[in-house]
């Protein structure tokens, strides 16, 4: 790359990275092109991006943005949350739980850093959508219940009822 072409992709790597509401750090070697196109498009419907970059201008896209240091080596490929911070990395860690491939390496999540342990925690969550249909259930559990106790005293009644008015 040429010095301005290096400007100019530091420039634009630091203005997503101050979009981004979560940055993670994956190490993509191993991935052939197909599964990482894959991948993008995965992440793209999860809300967010995936970009493989130089080590040495994400750090001085880190440097200006102010975001805490990160240990980078190795091939690098970037993954930032726009949207929802969650379901772009729950997205990644399905994609890796299936093919054995990216593994995440460090993160940033609201200005801390995560360790690998922290974002695999993450993306092992439930998602947005199944978090709401399991609260859904829950909220309607107590009212289905109530309806079938309801139910089954009418029953019991009308059980008595016919038992009583065979015997006269």
């Amino acid at each position: 790359m040429k010095k301005q072409e290096k400007i100019f992709a530091v420039q634009d790597l630091k203005e997503r990275l101050k979009e981004a509401k979560a940055v993670i750090l994956t190490d993509y070697r191993g991935l052939t092109v197909p599964q990482m196109n894959d991948l993008r498009l995965l992440v793209k419907k999860a809300g967010g991006q995936i970009l493989v970059v130089k080590n040495t201008l994400l750090e001085r896209a880190l440097k200006e943005t102010k975001l805490p240091k990160l240990e980078l080596t190795g091939q690098t490929a970037v993954l930032m949350a726009y949207q929802d911070k969650i379901s772009p990395i729950k997205s990644v860690f399905d994609f890796a739980r299936s093919t054995g491939l990216p593994s995440f390496k460090t993160g940033i999540w609201e200005e801390r850093i995560l360790s690998r342990e922290e974002i695999e925690r993450l993306g092992s969550l439930p998602s947005h959508q199944e978090l709401l249909a399991k609260l859904s259930s829950i909220l309607s559990s107590p009212s289905a219940r109530l309806i079938q106790v309801l139910a089954g005293n009418q029953r019991k009644l009308i059980m008595i009822l016919k038992t009583k008015g065979g015997e006269n």
